[in-house]
């Protein structure tokens, strides 16, 4: 998960608040001391953590507490709130509109190494998934490779690409590019600038050059994610030198000091839209405050979690896994598990799970068992696979599959036992479009009996759960 330390750190601060005897006002300034620590030790701003700890504790007040209230859940909602405002800058950003014409321009900017270009590629394959039309313009014509680089990744990503191995100028190529796909009806054009090893006035003179000549509807500042503190001195700079509207932090993918990338860009009012979490195409997550903050504090994030399974899942598919979950159905949620982006992440939806299922580093070790498992299954009988009853794995099929995939057979009932633990999860989902609850049952009753008790209690029960799912439901771009 990103930023996985910190959200660690911040969960257990919480558990033990909610394990305390008494929570009176020395234990609530033991947790946030907790929270403190973490936070700086993520790298965030030592003013920022001072006034989120403040307002901490002035939400938190206990002496004002009305009689009966839950002294713990009112902690961990002031904590959640105040992650929430420091990351929140209040500012929503430019949108795409699917069809648009004349075509939204979006230029993107960052120094060299920030992963600026590989950005590119993953931001427009993102809209294509979504049905839009992007293209791609290679205007960096200072980084030898820039050229080469961007037209490899809008192949891989089948995106229009416009650049010239010639032409020194970048506003001309930038100008061609944005004429050039206006004309063949792209309703996204991605222009990517130059990057510098530090900031410097030919940098910023070249990005205002081509800002003005190309008019973009979203300047996109691309910040790395690993150097810390120093990204508010950066997000300054550039937002300073060209009118920055969004911000993407790459380089996510398990860097404890990306606390202090994502706090200081909310420190410019500039919105965090999209982080990196890999070196891969699809390795880009969309960003949203309440949904980060709710995984972060290990709530999960079910209406995401639910999002990214329809999104990755051909119709058809996904009609198949509105019934009965079997071996088959699991085998198809693996294979589209390689769109929904990395396997920590996606576990880290599931509150209370994602430290359970994978440990920290051994997300690699997770997909590679992913791997196997289907290669076990590809040796299965159709029976097998569309069957619901375990008991019809008897040993002698375990034998005949372990021989045919090439597995132990302990690999073998291992998976078999996966598919038990998943398929109870799986059944407690939202999934299915539901019908009016006649018996006025609550749908997420069942889930709270799959979330470990410790986990549901810091939660605040059956209660807790339905507020947490109702305050982190964020609003899907």
């Amino acid at each position: 998960m990103v930023l996985a330390q910190l959200g660690g750190s911040l969960a257990g601060a919480l558990a033990r608040l909610g394990r305390a005897t008494v929570v009176d006002d020395k234990a609530v300034v033991d947790c946030l001391n907790e929270i403190s620590r973490a936070l700086l030790q993520a790298d965030v701003r030592f003013e920022t953590v001072r006034d989120v700890s403040s307002r901490i504790k002035a939400a938190a007040n206990l002496s004002a507490l009305a009689p009966g209230t839950d002294k713990r859940r009112a902690v961990r909602n002031a904590v959640a709130a105040e992650l929430c405002r420091m990351l929140d800058p209040g500012e929503p950003s430019f949108a795409p509109r699917k069809g648009q014409h004349p075509s939204s321009v979006v230029m993107f900017v960052g120094l060299q190494g920030s992963g600026k270009t590989t950005t590119c590629a993953k931001y427009a394959d993102h809209y294509r998934r979504k049905g839009f039309r992007p293209a791609l313009v290679c205007a960096d014509t200072f980084r030898a490779g820039a050229f080469d680089q961007l037209k490899q990744n809008a192949s891989k990503a089948k995106i229009p690409f416009y650049g010239s191995y010639t032409e020194s100028d970048p506003v001309k190529i930038a100008v061609e590019g944005v004429d050039t796909f206006r004309k063949e009806k792209c309703d996204l054009i991605i222009v990517d600038t130059s990057g510098r090893h530090k900031q410097e006035a030919a940098l910023f003179e070249e990005m205002r050059q081509v800002s003005e000549a190309t008019r973009p509807d979203l300047v996109v500042f691309v910040m790395d994610g690993s150097i810390g503190q120093a990204a508010f001195d950066q997000a300054q700079a550039f937002k300073q030198s060209v009118p920055v509207g969004a911000v993407i932090v790459t380089k996510m993918d398990g860097h404890a000091r990306g606390g202090g990338a994502l706090s200081a860009v909310a420190a410019t009012k500039s919105p965090v839209i999209f982080i990196g979490t890999g070196e891969h195409i699809p390795d880009f997550e969309a960003f949203e405050v309440k949904s980060f903050v709710s995984r972060l504090l290990g709530m999960g994030d079910l209406p995401g979690l639910v999002d990214k399974i329809k999104d990755a899942m051909p119709a058809d598919e996904l009609k198949l896994i509105e019934g009965a979950f079997t071996l088959g159905v699991m085998r198809e949620l693996f294979q589209s598990m390689q769109n929904m982006g990395p396997f920590g992440q996606i576990l880290s939806m599931i509150p209370g799970f994602s430290a359970q299922l994978i440990e920290k580093g051994k997300e690699k070790e997770g997909q590679a068992k992913i791997k196997r498992y289907m290669t076990i299954m590809d040796s299965m009988t159709e029976k097998e696979l569309d069957n619901t009853n375990p008991k019809l794995m008897n040993e002698s099929r375990i034998k005949r599959v372990a021989r045919g995939s090439g597995r132990p057979v302990q690999e073998v009932v291992g998976m078999l036992e996966e598919y038990k633990r998943i398929a109870k999860i799986w059944s407690k989902l939202p999934l299915r479009d539901r019908r009016p609850n006649t018996n006025h049952r609550d749908p997420l009753k069942p889930l709270a009996n799959v979330i470990p008790p410790s986990m549901l209690n810091q939660l605040g029960g059956l209660s807790g759960l339905q507020n947490m799912v109702k305050q982190f439901g964020p609003q899907r771009r």
